[in-house]
């Protein structure tokens, strides 16, 4: 398993019986099961911020990772990713967008128009609205991220073939396009 996570035995016995019912081949329990301590490894990076943290600490913008996220969605929500349209960017939407508290959202966006990265402005369709805009200096350091995120992540894919390449794209696509039946699609049905 290499330097990715290692599970108790008792977890992993209770995989393989389970695998083992389901009329899974030995290789592929343990193929399965290197595959969980891979992907919790990557989920644990992913969500202690090592990835913007680092690429934050490169370009030398001074916020943490939850701040970093709080632009991303921003961001995304203004641009529609992930949604049917652009939208203008309320406290709501960014608190929906980042799955936590109204309040804390606020005190989000406050620190980062303190900061010079958010600016609030009136909603155009209501004045009474008050919407979150990314700033210039904002948009400059998502560039910058952006760069030294794709170096990166090229770094990675460093002696891999073409074909390994668009092999595992295809697969992990199809691993993703999987987590949201199972988890998303049936939730909102």
């Amino acid at each position: 398993m290499n330097n990715c996570a290692r599970f108790p035995e008792d977890y992993q016995s209770s995989v393989r019986a389970l695998m083992a019912e389901l009329g899974f081949s030995p290789e592929v329990v343990e193929a399965m099961l290197q595959f969980d301590a891979a992907n919790f490894t990557w989920h644990r990076i992913a969500t202690k911020g090592d990835v913007p943290t680092r690429i934050l600490d490169e370009i030398g913008l001074d916020i943490d990772p939850i701040q970093f996220s709080a632009m991303a969605a921003i961001n995304r929500i203004s641009w529609g990713i992930g949604r049917d349209a652009p939208e203008q960017v309320t406290i709501g939407a960014l608190a929906e967008e980042m799955n936590i508290d109204p309040s804390r959202a606020s005190r989000i966006a406050s620190d980062l128009i303190s900061r010079g990265l958010v600016m609030r402005q009136a909603a155009q369709d209501d004045g009474r609205k008050s919407i979150l805009v990314l700033t210039d200096e904002a948009r400059t350091a998502f560039r910058q991220y952006k760069e030294v995120k794709w170096r990166k992540q090229l770094e990675i894919f460093q002696g891999w073939s073409d074909e390994e390449i668009q092999s595992f794209t295809a697969l992990y696509e199809r691993f993703v396009g999987g987590l949201r039946r199972i988890y998303t699609e049936s939730a909102e049905s």
